[in-house]
């Protein structure tokens, strides 16, 4: 049977957040105002000092969703993906994921909610995408989170719940990641990859003797 590899998106595969520059593209677009890329921005810093509310950002990101219509949405994202996510794909990230793919299963688990990232995830030919989840009904978001979001906690729980249900035993996975927000599931696995972390994962990683890579 073929291992579990498993990918952390943001400034881990890409070179920066795509939650982040997908609120400045909505901006840009005219989408948004100024307001919600001022809050978008403090989110952002919320996020990576640990401190991030799951729940008011999530009512905060899916809040364009609801006021657009589907179509509207999937023609903003298609441009989205071409001008802000394929100029950060990183080289490195993707030439180790098409040599991870041809023996082993690749999985990619991010926060980032899945209308966002799932075409990512196909930049990087993933089909197994682990993401935060909004419900849709009659071709329109609700508003509502379905499942829990995959965050912290939240990210290790349906990791590990896609894992069993596809028979890998998350002590024999790797994940890359470069976030403190990703400890759960990083002490979980067999192998921990830190991909370009600050000097506070650096440090963890030290503490549990952790390899440390770059893709940059």
């Amino acid at each position: 049977m073929s291992n579990l590899t498993i990918f952390d998106l943001d400034n881990t595969i890409i070179d920066g957040d795509s939650d982040q520059n997908w609120g400045e593209f909505l901006f840009e677009e005219g989408i948004v105002g100024q307001n919600y890329q001022e809050k978008s921005e403090a989110f952002y810093g919320n996020y990576y000092d640990g401190n991030l509310d799951i729940d008011d950002f999530l009512n905060f990101c899916v809040q364009p969703l609801k006021d657009n219509s589907m179509d509207r949405l999937l023609e903003l994202r298609n441009k989205f993906i071409e001008v802000k996510i394929k100029p950060i794909v990183l080289t490195k990230a993707k030439e180790l994921i098409i040599d991870e793919l041809k023996n082993n299963e690749v999985v990619i688990a991010t926060a980032t909610n899945s209308f966002v990232t799932r075409p990512i995830s196909e930049l990087f030919s993933v089909e197994n995408l682990i993401a935060t989840e909004f419900e849709i009904k009659q071709n329109a978001f609700t508003g509502k989170v379905v499942d829990v979001p995959c965050f912290r906690e939240g990210k290790l729980l349906k990791v590990k719940k896609w894992a069993e249900s596809h028979h890998y035993d998350l002590r024999r996975a790797t994940f890359f990641s470069d976030s403190l927000n990703d400890l759960p599931l990083l002490d979980e696995v067999g192998k921990a990859i830190i991909v370009d972390g600050d000097n506070k994962i650096q440090s963890v990683a030290k503490t549990n003797n952790w390899e440390c890579i770059s893709f940059r």
